[in-house]
């Protein structure tokens, strides 16, 4: 997400020198049909690329779209299935003024799973992308295969109300593109290419306010940070970043007994686009390793 469930509360930058986002994205994605899954009448866009038994299914954060998991899609399509998803007000999706929660994601997500004809998926979620992954692991465990969180949370970041109302209250206001514009600016790393900047921040600044306000008050909903165990495998990869105080990953082994946990430093919040071919060497092996997809990675 424009900021990242993860950097919910941060308005310090973290951006730092990384590698590997110098190469240009596969056009595959942005060139790959749309579908329309329908859910409540609301019209859910989405991409599917590649083929196979087993689906990998991405989840942008906060404010973002599918197209931030440019450098990921193509390059997973080659083994698996892949459908990126445009979450319900953002992208191409629908925009009605309605409770942007993270059950509606959720059931956004399944209702793209149906139109697809996909049974089950393994799901990557990029910040609010994380809260969205276990909100649909709740409702449907039996067609979740793994989750993937990156640069996102597992448990709140903010349960003070003042706090909570601290970040909320720029984003009810006129100004709301303002604050929303520094937000992304601090979580870009230096190495991230000016246009690819220039793209991702106009995207976020695209959304509207109805659904900026609505998904950020939705990720500090209490009900959706209990400590109910996640059972299925967990991949996590984090920037490093005082985001993460060093009892996080404690946390995060107490929920998630079938876990890997990785901390990248010289990334920023967008990290899979910071140093792609790293992230994708590490979910592949992650996969791989899983049985989730057919060919060895490389």
């Amino acid at each position: 997400m424009a900021l990242c469930a993860a950097a919910l509360l941060s308005a310090t930058s973290r951006c730092s020198t990384g590698s590997g986002a110098g190469t240009a994205p596969e056009e595959s994605l942005a060139q790959a049909p749309s579908h329309f899954a329908i859910l409540d009448g609301w019209r859910i866009h989405y991409k599917s690329l590649g083929r196979g038994t087993q689906t990998l299914i991405f989840l942008h954060g906060w404010t973002c779209d599918l197209e931030f998991w440019r450098f990921q899609a193509p390059f997973f399509a080659r083994r698996m299935r892949v459908l990126a998803i445009d979450l319900p007000g953002h992208g191409q999706s629908e925009k009605p003024e309605i409770p942007y929660t993270m059950d509606l994601f959720a059931k956004a997500v399944d209702a793209v799973m149906r139109h697809a004809g996909v049974d089950s998926a393994v799901l990557v979620g990029h910040s609010m992308g994380t809260p969205v992954a276990r909100q649909f692991y709740r409702l449907f465990p039996g067609k979740t295969l793994a989750i993937v969180s990156v640069d996102g949370p597992f448990r709140a970041l903010a349960t003070d109300p003042a706090q909570v109302e601290k970040f909320l209250a720029p984003y009810r206001g006129p100004d709301y593109k303002e604050a929303l514009g520094k937000m992304a600016d601090s979580m870009f790393s230096a190495a991230t290419p000016a246009e690819m900047r220039l793209q991702m921040r106009d995207a976020m600044l695209a959304t509207p306010q109805h659904v900026i306000l609505g998904a950020a008050e939705a990720m500090f909903d209490p009900a959706i940070w209990k400590d109910d165990p996640i059972k299925v495998p967990v991949l996590v990869v984090l920037a490093k970043s005082p985001l993460w105080p060093a009892d996080y990953e404690a946390y995060v082994r107490r929920i998630c007994p079938y876990l890997e946990y990785r901390v990248l430093e010289g990334v920023g919040h967008f990290l899979m686009v910071d140093r792609p071919q790293e992230f994708n060497e590490i979910l592949s092996n992650f996969l791989w390793a899983r049985g989730f997809m057919r060919s060895k990675p490389s």
